[in-house]
């Protein structure tokens, strides 16, 4: 028996836990603070994935494998909320799409001949009700009392994407035929807080590439479509790629993983897109699964994606709310490598999501079990911002120091603050900024233009700790200075002329191309001005002169500025004799 550790993740808070490879039981795993996402991973027994459904009322997860063709048989999984495999069943023909009633007592299983009932503590089969048959897996679906499937007949697999699905019911026991049916494959969703409504989405195929949206009303005898929508433009383009659909907690939104657009968020009555919809996944992840928790209060968002991209964020389910999401990165041996379709469910009160995941080759699963934190707390930032240098001049580094303080428990892992740069000719995003231990942060810049900056500092929270409000500070920004430095002969002749070398230096952006100085002479006759010379790019200079006068001769040299710099000068006194 051999164990091994959790590698290659990353979360916002992590807890380790030790799992008996293929086993499906924990060992014991170090305690996690109240304010920490925890993640325990059971290997699953399984060689493909059907279907998950939780069952909240026994603390129960159940997860189907169609293992392998559609007359061979299959196998329904059950772990607790800890992770433990509690038991299993094998069915005759393809295990496909789960189901659990009103009551929890019963969990029904989509299989070739019809749809199998089973107890949900024994794993006893309690009945069965016989339906056209089946050979691409059902789907299926509660709503109150009524029990809805998919039907697909097929020759092979191969057909399931073109071939025609009905959708069917089953009423006091009784099978019956809706009449409603579409090509390719069906996925039906329902969700508490829409009891009496039933969503449906066509994937994408050979005979569907504009797939459809549509809901039922199955309060009466029979369903009634309500609102409908397809997603392509006039050219085609932004066709719907559905992998999941997830119904809110008040039935007042659908959330659709599209694996060509992302998390859609839409209202559930007529399926238009809400105000405000979920930030776009992380650049390289393809959704592929979505979930509202029982709770009202998250949204989790499962994706395929390579590497160290996240393939799981946990976030508010209210999409104005900017808590930053947690990201879980699954890229190794240990927990798979993304998430699979539909492969995301909570418990109902919110306190447990239930992940599965794949490998690269689509052959081997893990049930993830993750605890968001129990409590979020408050954070604030504590005192005015500050800067340093006192005088923040173009082109040079300023750094903006500020202290944010968080309630509650330590974090396993440092936060960061982001902030802008507001000047008048608009507003740029900064590099985030990390957090001390000790509350500290400075975001560091370099200005771009003279006169007035405002930089705001946010921090948008986690899930352990609630939004801080904005601080800011507004600055003035200066010209960088420049000087000049002259090196020159303490005596000359009027005769062999006077050679004066110097070097012009700038803070901040480079001096122009083409700078010139002006030089003036000033001697016992007067002063005036001599030809300008030019600023070679290293910024070294030359002054050459034939002197008109004996005696004391200041030479003095002058930089004008530009828009980014100061001006500057120097002088320089040389004896002349004839």
């Amino acid at each position: 028996m051999s164990t091994f550790q959790h590698t290659g993740r990353r979360i916002a808070a992590i807890v380790a836990a030790a799992v008996v490879s293929g086993s499906g039981m924990i060992l014991a795993a170090p305690a996690a603070h109240a304010s920490e996402a925890s993640d325990v991973v059971a290997k699953l027994p399984v060689s493909s994935f059907s279907d998950m459904v939780v069952d909240s009322r026994n603390q129960r997860v159940f997860v189907s494998d169609k293992s392998g063709a559609a007359l061979y048989g299959g196998v329904v999984v059950a772990y607790d909320f800890e992770g433990h495999r509690v038991g299993s069943f094998t069915t005759a023909t393809r295990a496909s799409g789960l189901a659990l009633s009103e009551d929890a007592a019963t969990l029904y299983v989509g299989q070739r001949e019809g749809v199998f009932a089973y107890d949900t503590l024994t794993l006893q089969e309690t009945g069965r009700i016989a339906a056209y048959q089946d050979a691409c897996g059902r789907e299926l679906a509660v709503t109150g009392t009524k029990r809805w499937h998919t039907t697909t007949p097929a020759s092979n697999d191969s057909y399931c994407d073109q071939n025609r699905t009905d959708l069917d019911s089953v009423v006091g026991g009784v099978y019956t035929r809706t009449d409603w049916n579409a090509a390719g494959r069906l996925l039906l969703a329902t969700g508490d807080g829409a009891a009496d409504r039933l969503f449906m989405g066509q994937a994408k195929g050979p005979v569907a590439p504009d797939p459809f949206l549509t809901s039922f009303d199955t309060s009466g005898d029979s369903p009634v479509r309500g609102g409908a929508r397809r997603f392509a433009d006039a050219e085609g383009k932004g066709a719907l790629d559905l992998k999941d659909i997830a119904v809110s907690a008040d039935g007042a939104r659908l959330a659709v993983a599209d694996a060509a657009y992302g998390t859609r968020l839409l209202d559930s009555g007529d399926l238009s897109d809400a105000g405000t919809g979920y930030q776009p996944l992380p650049t390289g992840a393809s959704a592929s699964a979505v979930a509202f928790s029982g709770d009202g209060k998250f949204v989790a968002r499962g994706a395929s994606a390579a590497g160290s991209t996240p393939d799981l964020l946990i976030q508010p389910a209210d999409p104005a709310n900017g808590t930053t999401a947690m990201e879980f990165a699954y890229e190794g041996d240990l927990d798979g490598n993304r998430i699979v379709p539909r492969g995301l469910e909570w418990s109902k009160d919110g306190s447990r999501l239930f992940a599965v995941t794949t490998n690269a080759y689509g052959n081997a699963f893990w049930l993830h079990i993750v605890q968001p934190p129990a409590a979020q707390y408050d954070s604030r930032f504590s005192g005015a911002l500050t800067h340093t240098p006192g005088q923040a001049v173009v082109g040079e580094p300023v750094g903006i120091r500020g202290r944010l303080e968080l309630d509650g428990t330590a974090l396993a892992e440092p936060v960061r603050v982001s902030a802008v740069r507001t000047t008048a000719d608009g507003t740029r995003k900064l590099a985030e900024a990390e957090v001390a231990a000790d509350g500290t942060f400075t975001v560091l810049d370099v200005p771009d233009a003279v006169g007035s900056a405002t930089y705001t500092v946010s921090f948008l929270g986690d899930m352990t700790h609630r939004p801080a409000e904005d601080v800011s500070l507004t600055i003035d920004v200066a010209k960088a200075p420049t000087s000049v430095s002259l090196t020159a002969p303490a005596e000359a002749s009027m005769s062999a002329g006077v050679t004066i070398t110097g070097k012009l230096t700038a803070q901040g952006r480079a001096l122009p191309a083409g700078a010139t100085l002006a030089v003036e002479r000033t001697d016992r006759l007067g002063t005036g001005s001599l030809s300008s010379v030019p600023v070679a790019a290293d910024g070294t200079f030359t002054v050459k002169d034939m002197p008109r006068a004996r005696r004391d001769v200041t030479y003095t040299v002058s930089y004008g500025g530009d828009d980014l710099h100061t001006g500057s000068e120097a002088s320089a006194t040389v004896f002349v004799t004839r």
